[in-house]
């Protein structure tokens, strides 16, 4: 019966194939957060290595790879149409546009990926797992083109668990996204008789390692030792305190509702009944929770400083600028830290900025309005630090999509206790933008062998320690706070952390060569 399928698949033509590979790349995406229904994975990527059997020309392997990677990120990034509708009268004709911006333009990737692997193979097996090499490569190129956007990668679908995540701490996302595609193409040669059935068993193979490999090296590393009761950890062990407001993004820049929206977030800051007045906090606001400049308001200053204790900082999102009413005027999307005395004793500026929505390329020539308010494009920040403040553990703070870049989230001279995700999901309502937003998030722990802390104005709030294990959350729309206590090792490495991307290069160039090498060596017996 596959076999028959198989055949049929490959036979298809005109409308009806490019609507088959259409449809499977957007069914593909039920593989990824916050759905991971995992087995559609190989069944999609079966379906488009069965019907690239019957293509015969340049042509048709082309659409092949771009009407599935159509299909796949117009599918996965439907969510974005909701930031248009926060304020339909002004950005909802663009949704349209928006869509198959993203889905028809990033589809080039995997169109060159699907292309090459047919141009360069002949073979279901080969070309499975030269696919999957190819795959890879157009994840990271799609990660560090034209400012990036590594979003739905195909490693993503392991967040479903810490245990199959914890080979990125090896060789990093883009590595396990690699061992994924081979998951997700080595199944289709199961019609490719004796060696196309042990091909597809190593496919399934690989999911079976992956969690037995994970759940071994969690094992090794035994409980977070920060799940104990606050009373049996050191009393110099300081708690995070994550405020949630769950404010609607289309109130939350209101004039008259800004004074509400900040007394709630002072309100829900104050030190929890029971806590130890003696023990340290660490009061962490959301990105731009704070609707005006920090630096400038003296009153709104000192109301957040009443929350806090002697040795307490409070850590909010919010707009910084300087100078004032000069020709030099800036805006920055920023992380402001102040202490019980009211003073801002650290700042940290977004450096990764949202095209579009933080501000407008060639704006010369784009006449269009960004999503975020103001009418002032934000200017770049320089990049990743490590901020130290009152004796407190240092931590890297990341503002919104900063934190989905592999590799690029500590600074390399100075390495952090613990990384900080403040963000603002509130945009995208209850889709699966902020489950999304918060897997890739949950890749950064690994990686990096360091506990995240992730703040979200809507949700998810949510606790990792250095192995990525979720160990306290707070669910998308809900209005409340989390206190949880930070510990980190810094001597927890990885070897993510010590050789980045390096192994990830080598393997997939390896398979490559080897495949391609041993291909021609068959066409020329």
């Amino acid at each position: 019966m596959i076999k028959t399928m198989a055949t049929r698949l490959a036979g298809l033509s005109g409308w009806r194939r490019r609507f088959v590979w259409l449809l499977s790349g957007a069914v593909a995406v039920l593989a990824l957060p916050p759905f991971f229904f995992i087995p559609v994975l190989p069944i999609s990527f079966a379906i488009l290595l069965w019907s690239l059997e019957g293509v015969r020309c340049n042509k048709g392997a082309l659409s092949a790879g771009w009407w599935f990677g159509t299909g796949h990120f117009a599918a996965g990034f439907y969510w974005v149409s909701h930031a248009f509708l926060v304020q339909p009268e002004i950005y909802g004709w663009m949704i349209p546009f928006a869509l198959a911006g993203l889905g028809g333009g990033l589809a080039i990737f995997p169109m060159v990926a699907v292309w090459a692997s047919w141009r360069l193979t002949d073979g279901l097996v080969r070309r499975a797992v030269l696919l999957a090499a190819f795959w890879a490569v157009a994840e990271y190129l799609r990660g560090h083109l034209l400012t990036g956007f590594p979003w739905n990668l195909l490693g993503h679908i392991w967040a479903i668990d810490a245990a199959p995540m914890q080979f990125a701490s090896v060789v990093g996302v883009y590595g396990l996204s690699f061992v994924t595609a081979l998951f997700a193409t080595l199944p289709a040669a199961v019609v490719g008789g004796r060696r196309g059935k042990m091909a597809a068993f190593s496919g399934v193979l690989i999911a079976v390692l992956l969690w037995g490999g994970g759940a071994v090296r969690l094992s090794l590393a035994g409980p977070d030792s920060s799940t104990l009761p606050l009373s049996e950890l050191p009393s110099d062990v300081p708690v995070v305190q994550i405020v949630q407001p769950n404010i609607p993004q289309k109130d939350k820049w209101r004039p008259e509702l800004q004074r509400q929206h900040f007394t709630k977030l002072v309100e829900m800051s104050r030190r929890p009944a029971g806590l130890d007045p003696a023990r340290k906090r660490i009061v962490i606001w959301p990105e731009t929770a704070a609707t005006f400049f920090v630096e400038t308001q003296d009153v709104a200053r000192m109301q957040m400083a009443e929350t806090l204790g002697p040795d307490d900082i409070l850590i909010t999102g919010a707009p910084r600028t300087y100078p004032r009413d000069t020709d030099e005027y800036k805006v920055w999307n920023s992380i402001q830290v102040i202490d019980a005395s009211a003073r801002i004793v650290a700042s940290f500026d977004k450096f990764h900025l949202v095209p579009f929505g933080e501000y407008v390329p060639f704006r010369s020539i784009l006449p269009f309005p960004k999503l975020t308010a103001g009418r002032t494009d934000f200017s770049a920040g320089p990049g990743p630090q490590t901020l130290s403040v009152h004796g407190l553990p240092g931590f890297s703070p990341l503002i919104c999509y900063e934190v989905i870049f592999p590799g690029a989230v500590t600074d390399p001279d100075n390495r952090p206790d613990w990384l900080l995700n403040v963000t603002n999901d509130g945009w995208f309502g209850k889709s699966a933008g902020p489950y999304q937003h918060m897997a890739a998030a949950r890749f950064r722990a690994v990686e990096e062998g360091l506990p995240l802390v992730r703040a979200a104005y809507t949700g998810v709030s949510v606790f990792f320690d250095s192995y990525g294990r979720k160990l306290a959350v707070l669910p998308l729309s809900a209005s409340n706070i989390m206190v949880h206590p930070l510990l980190s090792d810094k001597n927890h490495t990885t070897v993510y952390y010590l050789w980045r991307d390096i192994l990830f290069y080598g393997i997939v160039t390896f398979f490559a060569v080897l495949v391609m090498g041993y291909n021609r060596r068959l066409k020329s017996l």
